[in-house]
């Protein structure tokens, strides 16, 4: 018998993302994004005939995910804010003036490489992603598990189930509503 988890993105934010910003308008973009459902379309087919499989339905609490599951047809039996997205910091700069997804980008990298300004640092949401992590496996022991979460804390998930063995099976790419199956063969 094989344990299963899948990690699956939330669908596309319902947000408004024209105009160029400052870096410092950057905070308010953010939470606006954070308070943000996803737009109001079918979730695709692939993703709700994967979602059907699993048996235990988690979410973060972010508004985007939970649309997600509703969008999927499913109801979470635990949301829980563990799962939710890697913070994004701002900056305090006026200029240069770019699209919010190109200041998402910039700042994603400057996380990484350690600017975390008042958010949560890269090294506190690999611990939390750690904690995430075991919270999914012994969740697998029910069945299997669907994450509704978000792109980079899945993805530091990910590499928390890998080093605790588990194998992933298929991959549809990063995108909104991506998923990630992994398996561990149960003894």
């Amino acid at each position: 018998m094989h344990r299963e988890i899948i990690l699956m993105r939330h669908g596309q934010p319902d947000l408004a993302t024209s105009g160029k910003i400052s870096a410092l308008e950057m905070q308010r973009w953010i939470e606006q994004y954070e308070c943000s459902e996803v737009k109001n379309q079918p979730a695709p087919q692939v993703s709700v005939e994967l979602a059907a499989t699993a048996k235990v339905i988690v979410s973060s609490t972010a508004p985007r995910a939970l649309t997600s599951v509703r969008a999927l047809g499913l109801q979470p039996i635990l949301v829980d804010a563990v799962f939710c997205e890697a913070q994004l910091p701002h900056g305090r700069w006026a200029l240069p003036r770019l699209s919010p997804f190109t200041w998402a980008f910039i700042l994603r990298v400057l996380w990484l490489c350690g600017f975390s300004g008042t958010v949560e640092s890269a090294r506190k949401a690999k611990l939390r992603a750690n904690q995430a992590a075991q919270r999914l496996q012994s969740l697998a022991d029910e069945g299997p598990v669907l994450l509704l979460g978000h792109g980079i804390m899945n993805q530091l998930i990910a590499k928390q189930l890998e080093a605790a063995g588990w194998v992933r099976q298929q991959r549809n790419g990063n995108s909104y509503w991506s998923a990630t199956t992994y398996r561990m063969r149960q003894a």
